[in-house]
């Protein structure tokens, strides 16, 4: 196995997981909060979708897909189009919508692009330094783990949330 083919597993289990936390809830149970601080599944997925997005189209010189695929214009999020979700607040966290439909289908847009760009790098490009400004400096196979770690970070989050979900509906 490759150092591709392991990041194209790893990249390739959180399709099954960001289904697994949005299909099937309202559109209210997406952007449900546990407290009023919280992050919703909603913003979680999108949150998500939106690092992988900027850090995979940056290490692969492309335009983004939240861009490029018409992601930001259909969405109308009252964010700039480069926003990412980093530092977001209580209101911004409520501003991103329980569209399923949107969540996922950017996200699998994602997904492909990612996929795609991985599944054509070499062990030489794995190891090549994307960021210098840290000791020691970053390769681009330390920063596709991050995206992927960050990825399963965010889910796990989802998944709490859902189950918390699950266990407020009547049986």
């Amino acid at each position: 196995m490759t150092g591709a083919d392991l990041l194209i597993d790893a990249f390739g289990r959180a399709p099954d997981m960001v289904h697994g936390a949005v299909d099937g809830l309202t559109a209210e149970e997406l952007t449900f909060r546990v407290d009023p601080a919280a992050n919703s599944i909603a913003w979680l997925v999108w949150h998500l979708t939106r690092i992988e997005d900027d850090h995979v189209a940056d290490l692969a010189d492309t335009p983004q897909v939240w861009s490029s695929g018409g992601w930001a214009r259909r969405w109308r999020l009252p964010f700039d189009e480069n926003d990412t979700g980093y530092g977001h607040g209580i209101k911004e966290v409520a501003a991103v919508t329980g569209d399923r439909d949107m969540l996922l289908g950017y996200f699998d847009a994602v997904h492909a692009m990612t996929v795609d760009y991985v599944r054509g790098l070499s062990a030489a490009d794995l190891d090549g330094v994307v960021d210098e400004d840290w000791d020691p400096p970053v390769t681009l196979g330390v920063r596709l783990v991050s995206v992927a770690a960050h990825n399963f970070e965010q889910l796990a989050q989802a998944d709490f949330v859902r189950g918390v979900l699950e266990r407020r509906r009547p049986r």
